[in-house]
């Protein structure tokens, strides 16, 4: 891979399409890890604005300390970073005393962990609307195209995507290269909405680097018998979600009325 060069791409790219949007900037929310943290970086290197947002709900002690000292490093090396903290915790916290209780817990949890990700995305378009900036998705090729491990209308909800076409190895590649903060290099990869310490991997049963062969195999046409152990089980898992969550992935279906009813 010619890091370099895709580095210097990504970075033009969001310049090109800010500048051509008359946009000041751009405005993310930093997490603590590698995604936000890749993101907010090749936003920094254009040289426009760039708002990094702290949105801690519940969260553990070593993201909000990850992410702190992320943008730290962002605002040693580039003049123009911003930082702001917005502590949601008290908005989650009353919106959950409101919510009726559910027959299943566990489709409550679900439900509230999405509910994170939807009230830091309405956050981020808060500002972005205030200071005139755009709000950059940090999600990678393996979750957006692949599993769809991401929340609709959360993390989910963007006005672009610099880094949708790497995939999760060459992410971690590319923020090597740019000097991102070891800690958030050595992380185990979590979407953090839970509340607790569980991985990706844990939610998802495979790791990047297996849901990224299982994404190849499936896009040259394998299927599930052409596999044994766990190779098959890898490919399962990554056919199931591919499955569950086309909806991300796709337009919003339209219900298009005849023209003879019309």
């Amino acid at each position: 891979m010619q890091t370099e060069k895709i580095v210097d791409h990504i970075v033009n790219w969001l310049r090109d399409y800010a500048t051509n949007a008359n946009i000041k900037g751009f405005v993310i929310g930093i997490s603590g890890g590698i995604d936000s943290a890749l993101t907010s970086t090749l936003c920094a290197k254009t040289g426009l604005d760039l708002l990094c947002l702290e949105m801690p709900i519940h969260q553990a002690t070593s993201q909000v300390s990850r992410a702190a000292n992320h943008i730290a490093w962002l605002q040693n090396n580039y003049p123009n970073v911003k930082r702001q903290e917005v502590e949601l915790t008290p908005v989650f916290d009353g919106l959950v005393e409101q919510l009726p209780k559910v027959e299943k817990e566990e489709d409550r949890f679900m439900s509230l962990a999405n509910t994170r990700a939807r009230l830091r995305m309405t956050t981020l378009y808060y500002f972005a609307a205030i200071e005139g900036y755009l709000v950059a998705g940090t999600g990678n090729k393996v979750e957006d195209f692949g599993v769809g491990f991401y929340t609709k209308y959360g993390d989910g909800g963007v006005d672009l995507s610099p880094i949708a076409d790497l995939l999760k190895t060459e992410v971690y590649e590319l923020a090597s290269f740019l000097g991102v903060n070891e800690n958030i290099l050595k992380a185990a990869p979590t979407d953090g909405l839970w509340g607790d310490d569980r991985t990706d991997e844990d939610q998802i049963g495979a790791s990047y680097p297996e849901l990224e062969w299982a994404m190849e195999m499936d896009e040259i046409g394998k299927t599930v018998n052409d596999f044994s152990e766990r190779k098959k089980e890898v490919f399962r898992i990554y056919k199931r979600l591919n499955s569950a969550n086309k909806h991300k992935m796709i337009p919003i279906p339209i219900c298009k009325i005849p023209k003879n009813l019309k």
